[in-house]
């Protein structure tokens, strides 16, 4: 369950600003996976997710002494992460367009690496976790922080900058969009299944006292 201001996030906010590095080393704790989602939601690798949060969390050592008020930790910390994701995502695309075989073959994500693989232990699983995935940005992000996170709709307006009344309408429309392509994809493995049993149905048999020819 995502982790409110109320559960001791003002203290370690102050401590950090001190100085103190425990006090970060807690706040990472804290907000490290939420943060991971939101970089993921972002540029789609789980390749250059490590480095990108590593980065986040640089830049909040660097600036926590920039915030002045500690009830806007979540939207600022969310920035810091949208940004930095941007960037990386930005990056990424410029060395696509640049790189040869080779380097395009080096860039194949590993699943290790997926800030939610973790949550992935059966195909059911791995199903539902492709179709999020596949959700466009404008609404796979809220998505994510909604269901995976459970923050609530003011918080994720607040972080996005947003009405609540366009986080729910964007909600509402990815989970439609959800629905569907989870629809399709059962109707895909259901066809796969009974072609498969078709081509079994033909394939080599047995003569009786011989060979399969």
């Amino acid at each position: 369950m995502a982790v409110r201001m109320d559960d001791g996030d003002h203290d370690l906010i102050a401590a950090a600003q001190r100085g103190e590095a425990g006090a970060l080393d807690a706040l990472v704790r804290r907000h490290d996976r939420w943060v991971r989602n939101v970089v993921y939601a972002t540029v789609s690798n789980p390749a250059v997710v490590d480095d990108v949060v590593q980065m986040v969390w640089a830049k909040v050592w660097q600036q926590i002494g920039t915030l002045i008020d500690p009830k806007r930790w979540r939207s600022w910390l969310y920035k810091l992460a949208k940004h930095a994701a941007i960037d990386a995502g930005q990056k990424a695309a410029n060395q696509r367009r640049i790189a040869g075989p080779e380097e395009l073959l080096a860039t194949v994500p590993d699943r290790r690496a997926d800030p939610m693989a973790d949550m992935v232990d059966r195909e059911e699983q791995q199903i539902i976790l492709a179709a999020i995935h596949g959700l466009p940005d404008l609404y796979r992000e809220p998505f994510i922080l909604r269901h995976l996170e459970e923050w609530s709709y003011a918080e994720i307006g607040e972080a996005m900058g947003l009405p609540v009344d366009t986080v729910e309408t964007r909600l509402v429309r990815a989970r439609r969009l959800l629905r569907d392509a989870l629809r399709q994809s059962n109707a895909q493995r259901e066809n796969e299944q009974t072609n498969g049993r078709s081509l079994r149905q033909f394939g080599p048999h047995r003569r009786a006292g011989g060979t399969a020819h």
